[in-house]
């Protein structure tokens, strides 16, 4: 019996003063407290969708992404071709034309509305768009061909027609025409509005002069399609920080917070389409040849916050070592259940980032979350270490590991290359602090 209690006594007291032990308690309890990031990580997500649908409910009753495509002039071509039984039949083909010359010049302001807590970025955009046509056909020699001028419409694409602000007039030759709505080549361009444009005998073989104001809503985005054996398209907003995409990029561009200019030149020779063709050629690579800018926040509240919470494991690590160094060095016992409720303390850093983010900036979140839980820590640890100047050393340590974090999610580009080398610090540090310690003493024994 005596030998029982004796070998029951040296396990309690293994259990009681292992460092060994401890170590085993603290790893598991750090992979436990992975679960609840885990959790965050599907509370972000959710978050996020709800804004995405947010926005897009916002985007159905204002207008959603503009494309703009055209003007292509369309004119019939009847031709005489040979038929099976080698008579000379009819049949009415469609001349489509590009324009020589197309300049955009435009204004986009943006705008921001709300739908419940979400705030929707949208804008309204005045376009000024004019250029000229050459009207030079060559029929194929060996069949008879009859261009039907009188016959011949405009089309031009607006990817969402709900966004149009005003009532367009199309002015070709100096001569204004009034628009329809609806695309009547919807192989090319699948939604729009045309114009109905006989063409007089007095234009064929001359360069003809065409130009119109768009004022259009969107959303997101504002793309155009380079249709013009030169186009060239130059825009200006108060938008701070756009996001330019599609096919080309812009010859020259400038952002500031007052906002950006970009301008861009596209030649026939840079895209993969022709100047003209007859509809049953059809062409796919127009809409892919698309370049614009998107009115978007490149890396919103709630990547970041899911970019925090991959960090978690950091945060938990370097607390648990600050209270496992002290435990060690100051010869003292703290109860693996401190240990969770400080867990879950960082824990609940990232739903208050989360939360407070949504109603304010981001920054601002981070700084009121981090002061919370920091606070709620470095108080919590007077009690835990009964030592001023190593709770203090506690509220230096959160201190700092926050603003690591801080720093890394404002950087995209060296995101990985600050991490790294704070890692590395981290671990130098550690590395010191740990040097004397004799790691096979029970806790009581460790001295520096």
């Amino acid at each position: 019996m005596i030998t029982e209690n004796n070998l029951f006594a040296k396990v309690n007291n293994w259990i009681k003063h292992s460092v060994t032990l401890k170590l085993v308690i603290i790893t598991i309890l750090t992979v436990l407290l992975l679960a609840p990031t885990f959790m965050i990580r599907g509370i972000i997500h959710e978050r996020e969708q709800q804004s995405k649908q947010a926005t897009a409910e916002v985007n159905s009753k204002w207008a959603n992404k503009q494309q703009i495509t055209g003007p292509i002039l369309t004119i019939p071509v009847l031709t005489y071709e040979l038929d099976e039984s080698g008579a000379t039949v009819p049949i009415k083909k469609y001349w489509n034309l590009l324009p020589d010359q197309l300049d955009i010049n435009g204004n986009v302001e943006p705008e921001q509305l709300s739908r419940g807590i979400y705030e929707v970025m949208v804008y309204e955009s005045d376009l000024q768009v004019q250029g000229q046509f050459t009207l030079t056909y060559n029929p194929d020699p060996l069949f008879r061909s009859e261009v039907m001028y009188e016959q011949a419409f405009i089309t031009i694409g607006i990817a969402d027609l709900r966004g149009i602000k005003n009532q367009i007039v199309f002015t070709w030759d100096g001569h204004q025409h009034h628009v329809q709505p609806g695309s009547r080549i919807p192989y090319v361009i699948p939604s729009g509005i045309s114009i109905d444009l006989p063409i007089p005998t007095d234009q064929i073989d001359r360069t003809i002069s065409f130009d119109f104001s768009l004022q259009l809503r969107g959303s997101q985005s504002l793309s155009f399609t380079p249709l013009g054996n030169t186009t060239q398209v130059n825009l200006k907003s108060s938008w701070s920080a756009p996001s330019f995409n599609g096919n080309f990029l812009p010859d020259d561009r400038v952002v500031n917070e007052d906002g950006f200019t970009a301008s861009w030149q596209v030649l026939q020779l840079n895209r993969n389409f022709p100047q003209s063709w007859f509809a049953d050629e059809p062409i796919t690579t127009i809409h892919a040849s698309a370049f614009g800018v998107d009115l978007l926040v490149q890396l919103d509240n709630y990547q970041k916050s899911m970019r925090s919470v991959k960090y978690a494991i950091i945060t938990i690590v370097l607390t648990f070592l600050v209270f496992f160094l002290v435990e060690i060095r100051n010869k003292g016992r703290i109860h693996p259940f401190q240990y969770i409720l400080v867990g879950l303390a960082l824990c609940l850093f990232f739903i208050l980032l989360l939360a407070i983010s949504e109603h304010t900036s981001f920054n601002l979140a981070f700084l009121l979350s981090s002061i919370g839980i920091i606070t709620m820590v470095t108080v919590y640890s007077f009690s835990v270490f009964r030592d001023r100047k190593l709770s203090f050393l506690l509220l230096a340590t959160l201190a700092a590991t926050y603003g690591f974090l801080f720093v890394i999610l404002q950087l995209t580009d060296y995101a990985l290359l600050m991490g790294s080398i704070g890692l590395a610090i981290i671990l130098a540090i550690t590395m010191f602090l740990t040097r004397k310690i004799d790691w096979y003493k029970k806790i009581e024994d460790t001295r520096e």
